[in-house]
């Protein structure tokens, strides 16, 4: 007879997922893993394959909580300018109990170039975030508060790249004052 799990898979996937993003794919050893997410190596291999696997596993959990979350708070939003106050905010101010950076763009930066898995998850999360942009960016421009010169796609596109900037420059100890002006401007551009 098989034995049960003895832990929840999401909860040591969260592990997982916080090991690869504060150090990366390439300096998470197995045993990091083995230690960090408390379960044997041999389960670890039953759950979630190798250390490959895991990864984009973790990568997906992690698409998954972001835009679960994300979601909620710009459903809560009085206002368009409000929902990318929300978004913005979270990729500035991060959780203290967070690494820095968002762990796609790590990701992307470190083996999106060698990983075509990495590239074609990297590409799915970025089109869920120009997605949402440009539903805010529609929103705005319905009730104008955004300029409607520009078309909203291509509006979601430029605040993608500002954000994927944004969380770049987080990886490294960027003034958080800096990154909000940027977020400023950003934001009045769209006022026109």
């Amino acid at each position: 007879m098989a034995r049960s799990k003895e832990f929840e898979v999401n909860a040591v996937l969260d592990k997982a997922m916080m090991l690869f993003w504060e150090q990366g794919y390439e300096k998470t050893s197995m045993s990091d893993l083995v230690k960090h997410m408390g379960i044997h190596r041999r389960s670890l291999y039953d759950t979630f394959g190798d250390k490959h696997s895991l990864f984009l596993q973790a990568m997906d959990r992690y698409i998954n909580k972001v835009e679960v979350m994300l979601t909620g708070e710009v459903k809560q939003s009085k206002t368009a300018t409000e929902a990318l106050q929300i978004i913005f905010g979270f990729m500035v101010l991060e959780e203290e109990d967070s690494p820095s950076g968002c762990l796609m763009v790590n990701s992307v930066t470190e083996l999106a170039a060698r990983d075509a898995d990495v590239d074609t998850k990297s590409i799915e999360s970025f089109a869920i975030t120009e997605q949402m942009f440009e539903q805010i960016i529609l929103w705005g421009q319905r009730d104008g508060e955004f300029t409607s010169d520009y078309d909203a796609k291509e509006l979601a596109e430029y605040l993608h790249n500002i954000s994927v900037g944004i969380r770049v420059m987080g990886r490294a100890s960027i003034d958080k004052e800096k990154l909000l002006r940027i977020v400023n401007v950003s934001t009045k551009f769209l006022r026109g």
